[in-house]
Parts: structure tokens; C-alpha cells; sequence
């Protein structure tokens, strides 16, 4: 199971990419961490999910 946003999910063996778009993630507006660590966008379709995997994905909102 990998962990996304507090929710197990049955997500290993696929790509942080498979997920954003499996979730409907605007990529545009989002960043993802892995085990406490940003993922940078290029990589997103080459770093493959683990099992305890820990993934946060987190939306920029704007405001004032």
C-alpha cells in the first residue's frame, strides 16, 4: 500500500505520473512529495511508487 494525501492506496509498480493523472491533477498547479522530499516535474513519469511509499500532492491556491 502507498500512502497518498493520508489515504492507502493500492498504488505501487505505477508512476507519480500515472497517479496525477489517474487523480485529475492539474499539473500546472501542483507539487508532489515522496518521503518528505519534492519530486521534480521532469521525473514524474520515471520514480515508481513503492510499497509505504508516503505521497503528498499539494495545489497552489491563489488569493490576497
Amino acid at each position: 500500500m502507498v500512502l497518498i494525501n493520508g489515504k492507502k492506496e493500492q498504488a505501487a509498480g505505477k508512476t507519480i505520473a500515472g497517479i496525477v493523472e489517474e487523480y485529475n491533477y492539474d499539473i500546472k498547479t501542483i507539487a508532489v512529495e515522496l518521503n518528505e522530499e519534492i519530486v521534480s516535474k521532469c521525473d514524474y513519469s520515471k520514480t515508481i511508487l513503492k510499497e509505504d511509499d508516503v505521497v503528498e500532492v499539494v495545489s497552489f491556491v491563489g488569493g490576497g
